[in-house]
């Protein structure tokens, strides 16, 4: 595999007006709407971290070197509610240091985890102590037929580790434990040793697995308590909590419930076309969020995701440096997009994750302008102007959207559909690319 970004060789430049009929496409205008969800947030993110926190100021902290797990996903406040944690560490006497928790993530090297976690925002200088990254783990166990359970060997051989994660919905699976702490114990931890072991066993199974892993990872490894973070659907943080460890199985199925209430989606139904700016491992695990799509890489069904006939991703975030994982849930992508992506971290990723069917190319179009005719003509039987066409930055920024005008009558009647703003046509430049609404999340 190579770390150059995938080149595409297929044109359509002569191919879509085949597809064309003698019906004139035009698209209908998008109004800028907001979606209405939970408002719940910590408004002082210092304090609310500070005091949960301090019931752990009496354990022996003097000269020990604290381990503190950071993932690589994009989490609002997390340098904040890293660093506030690492100063009381340090006021407590301890040495603390951070450990990148992450699976295959940074084309599974040492120094490319890092690189992850500068991207988001978490380096020595902003958070106040060492980045320690290794591959190597220390295996504590096995499940399944000798599935290993691994541990970084750097936080296993700390004096206590502090795993820090967000608690929301998983893309692949439904259970009582999706992404949150035990997750990072199982993945995170696990590296990319442990992460290809458990992931042989198929994500069908990560509702058994990963308590199991988790529990063998609680008994072996110095795990001291976990620091969960839960966001509501504006991405900002609606709940932190410090938890003991012997309390991550009680606490993280209560906070899953919580998250799933605040959570954001969209609204509506039904949609013709999907329109997406960007997708990357910074706004999700798969890319693009199945609990906004509906499309996972393992077929989950969710009974709040709309029914959608064409989804079309316009770009990549800057922040995922060309892991392209979850395109192969799009049916059409632009040139811009593919001549993005990185077919080694891309590849890695899918491969480890046993979900090579997220890593497909779609039909890639010239331009934004040449994608949008091409996925409309390929859901819409005859009246384009009617299509219900939703446009979002990327799955995590769904307050603010744009909806066709065919969606009026439905807006007007629900209190969570706000008009915020006039209709106005989808424009193009030049070179066919979208020029309203503007491209954000990139």
């Amino acid at each position: 595999m190579t770390d150059k970004p995938y080149k595409t060789s297929l044109t359509l430049a002569n191919i879509a007006p085949k597809i064309a009929d003698t019906k004139p496409f035009v698209l209908p205008e998008l109004i800028p709407i907001r979606q209405r969800f939970p408002e719940e947030v910590e408004a002082d993110l210092d304090t609310a971290i500070s005091q949960q926190l301090e019931p752990f100021a009496n354990h022996d902290w003097t000269g020990k070197r604290i381990a503190i797990a950071a993932g690589s996903r994009g989490i609002k406040g997390q340098v904040q509610i890293l660093k506030q944690t690492i100063e009381r560490l340090k006021e407590w006497g301890a040495q603390p240091f951070i450990v990148p928790a992450m699976g295959s993530h940074g084309g599974a090297t040492a120094d490319g985890q890092v690189a992850v976690l500068a991207s988001l925002g978490l380096t020595e200088e902003s958070l106040g102590a060492p980045i320690r990254s290794s591959m190597e783990v220390v295996e504590l166990g096995a499940v399944e037929g000798g599935t290993r359970v691994c541990c970084d060997r750097l936080a296993f051989e700390s004096d206590g580790i502090i795993v820090c994660n967000r608690i929301k919905a998983h893309t692949a699976f439904a259970a009582d434990y999706e992404s949150g702490l035990l997750k990072m114990l199982m993945i995170g931890l696990g590296k990319h040793i442990g992460t290809s072991g458990v992931h042989k066993l198929g994500f069908h199974r990560f509702h058994e697995v990963l308590p199991e892993v988790a529990a063998i990872t609680l008994e072996k490894a110095p795990i001291l308590l976990g620091i969960a973070i839960v966001e509501n659907a504006y991405n900002r943080v609606a709940k932190v909590e410090a938890i003991p460890a012997s309390s991550f199985f009680d606490r993280e199925k209560e906070l899953l419930v919580y998250s799933k209430r605040l959570m954001g989606r969209i609204l509506v139904p039904q949609v013709d076309l999907l329109i997406v700016d960007a997708i990357g491992k910074d706004v999700s695990g798969g890319g693009m969020d199945s609990n906004v799509t509906g499309r996972s890489a393992t077929g989950v069904e969710r009974d709040y995701t709309p029914e959608i006939g064409q989804i079309l991703v316009r770009d990549l975030t800057g922040a995922t440096e060309g892991n392209a994982i979850g395109i192969g849930n799009a049916d059409v992508i632009t040139r811009r997009a593919a001549e993005k992506i990185n077919l080694s971290s891309t590849y890695t990723n899918a491969l480890t994750a046993r979900t090579a069917n997220v890593a497909k190319i779609p039909l890639v179009a010239e331009s934004d302008q040449q994608a949008i005719e091409i996925a409309c003509r390929s859901v819409i039987q005859e009246d384009y102007a009617s299509a219900k066409i939703i446009q979002i930055a990327n799955t995590k920024e769904i307050d603010r959207i744009w909806m066709s005008t065919a969606y009026l009558p439905e807006i007007e009647s629900r209190d969570d559909l706000e008009i915020d703003g006039d209709s106005q046509p989808i424009t193009f430049d030049a070179d066919g690319n979208q020029t309203w609404p503007t491209k954000r999340g990139s």
